[in-house]
């Protein structure tokens, strides 16, 4: 099962190891609404982190080889439900995520977007899983002997399958930039894991991305606000940057019955 390692609740550096939680690292964020509503979690410290990771390693098997490689829907706004119905609409072709037992992966499949996709955090390393992969694809799996981790790559593989109306999550300013330059407005690009990015990423992010997420990012909900930026949820919003996010965006809300919003209320705290 190898060693995965990921920013979890909080920004918390978790370490799992052959399926045991090894190292849990001091959150930086103290309170997450999102949490609360769904784990009843009202402050975030290594306990609840740890308690947290081990429940999702019990649920779906998260970084084992009992991983369920296929979900239904879990959040409302969150990115692995906006672009598994924006693929299910023929919005998208494919999908470049980075996900827990395959690395980087090209992914047409809706339910397998939203099962390798949601309730994971910020992933920074991970092992293969045979599970994984072999439930995913073989050769849709960018490093299947490494599970390495690199969306630009992914980008340029899923490209070389046909794919033209890519999507991909991204967590680095610099890498939004780059697959702006290689496709255009070919890709569908979703800015995620932007808790503590400067001021500078978060201008580069609505330069470059169609979808953000605020996380618990101070600057982009400044941006956000000063740019006029579609925003879908109060808490921990998601903003639409471009035509084709804000479309994105809105197809979800109309799913829903909501319109967008434009308040802030009872965010993560403290904002970095």
């Amino acid at each position: 099962m190898g060693r995965h390692v990921m920013e979890a609740l909080g920004m918390s550096r978790v370490v799992i190891e052959d399926g045991k939680v090894t190292e849990v690292g001091e959150p930086k964020v103290g309170y997450c609404p999102l949490f609360k509503k769904y784990r009843n979690i009202d402050r975030i410290d290594a306990d609840t982190v740890r308690e947290n990771i081990e429940f999702r390693i019990r649920e779906f098997g998260m970084c084992t080889e009992m991983r369920e490689i296929r979900m239904r829907d879990f959040l409302s706004f969150g990115v692995s439900e906006m672009m598994a119905k924006a693929l299910a609409d023929g919005e998208l072709d494919a999908v470049v995520l980075a996900s827990d037992g395959c690395g980087t992966a090209v992914i047409d499949d809706p339910e397998i977007v939203q099962g390798m996709g949601g309730r994971i955090s910020g992933l920074c390393e991970t092992s293969p899983i045979g599970r994984v992969i072999d439930g995913i694809g073989r050769e849709r799996v960018l490093d299947p002997e490494k599970a390495r981790i690199d969306q630009m790559a992914g980008v340029r593989k899923a490209l070389e399958m046909g794919y033209r109306r890519i999507a991909v999550t991204v967590a680095s300013a610099g890498d939004a930039e780059g697959i702006r330059r290689l496709c255009g407005d070919g890709a569908v690009i979703f800015a995620v894991h932007t808790t503590g990015v400067s001021e500078e990423d978060a201008r580069s992010y609505f330069d470059t991305c169609d979808v953000i997420t605020a996380c618990a990012s101070r600057y982009v909900r400044e941006v956000a606000a000063e740019r006029g930026a579609l925003q879908a949820g109060t808490k921990v919003p998601v903003y639409g940057a471009s035509d084709t996010g804000r479309r994105i965006i809105i197809s979800k809300m109309e799913e829903l019955g909501r319109t967008p919003d434009n308040v802030l209320e009872d965010g993560p705290r403290p904002l970095l």
